[in-house]
């Protein structure tokens, strides 16, 4: 029984319509499982393209992508943000932006780090935190 992980987040994999890279906003939705986010504060969202998950379930699926649903990892974000902001999906695809608006279920997760580049950028959030 493991207790503890070397990575920081749990995730799933899916079946994308494509290979996204790490980092990736992702939504239900494209000819498979999930595609890239494309719609700002869309509610289909599922998670972000995993780097290293600590856990993997459904990790035999042949073709899936490992989708981080809670934990820390990074993600494409754009436009300024601050630690502890809200993020949702953009209208950039497969990028998160911050928001002070709660909208119940598009929430990805919220800043773990600051950032003061107003262009799209990785940056470390908890996925999944609400």
């Amino acid at each position: 029984t493991a207790t503890m992980a070397q990575y920081a987040d749990l995730a799933e994999m899916y079946l994308p319509d494509k290979q996204y890279e790490k980092g990736t906003v992702l939504m239900f939705g494209g000819d498979k499982e999930v595609t890239a986010s494309d719609k700002y504060a869309t509610t289909r969202i599922v998670g972000v393209v995993s780097t290293r998950p600590a856990y993997l379930m459904n990790a035999e699926l042949s073709g899936g992508v490992a989708v981080a649903l809670k934990g820390r990892v990074p993600c494409f974000v754009k436009g300024k943000v601050a630690k502890g902001d809200m993020l949702v999906a953009s209208d950039e695809l497969g990028v998160a932006v911050a928001t002070q608006e709660y909208i119940g279920g598009a929430i990805v997760g919220k800043a773990i780090e600051a950032s003061d580049d107003e262009g799209t950028k990785i940056v470390e959030i908890a996925v999944g935190v609400n």
